[in-house]
């Protein structure tokens, strides 16, 4: 894929006088950096489902996994519209960033293996995932691997606070 650069949107209306907008490089480095995550499904009946989660920013989108079981799985199937978001609990440190898009799960084993070593790279031998038919591991340990390309993306910087947007062309 290539790199994403989109054009950042400054909201003055939720930023302090000094704030200024967050460049798209650092927005992508939290995201890359960031160890948890946390993803906003919908259920069927129409309720959000929030729960945390481990993740890989790699070529220009947010990648996770969850068990096909799962009530993240279950959701996706039936809306594939998320909201991926990490940072700090803080009020007046740090910077937290919000994913909007679309879950689609990936199967290509080439691809999941790629996904794998970075799996292995960010987090280590405790989250080494082997690839198998179209999913990490197997039976009932296999896990539907997802990828987040952003629709729109939020972050919003605490020192000074500001809020920035960036804004996606869809496919």
């Amino acid at each position: 894929m290539t790199a994403v650069q989109p054009h950042p949107e400054f909201d003055s209306r939720f930023s302090d006088d000094e704030a200024t907008a967050l460049p798209w490089e650092e927005t992508t480095r939290l995201l890359r950096d960031a160890e948890l995550y946390w993803i906003t499904t919908v259920r069927s009946d129409g309720r959000p489902h929030v729960a945390p989660l481990i993740g890989v920013w790699l070529d220009d989108a947010l990648h996770f996994c969850t068990g096909p079981e799962e009530q993240k799985a279950h959701n996706l199937a039936a809306n594939a519209e998320v909201a991926v978001a990490t940072g700090t609990n803080t009020w007046a440190a740090g910077t937290d960033v919000v994913v909007e898009g679309r879950a689609v799960r990936l199967t290509d084993n080439a691809e999941l293996q790629r996904l794998a070593d970075a799996y292995l790279d960010k987090y280590g031998e405790d989250w080494r995932f082997e690839v198998g038919d179209g999913v990490f591991g197997s039976g009932d340990d296999a896990a539907y691997v997802f990828r987040v390309v952003p629709a729109k993306v939020l972050a919003f910087a605490k020192q000074p606070h500001g809020q920035t947007s960036y804004r996606f062309a869809a496919d």
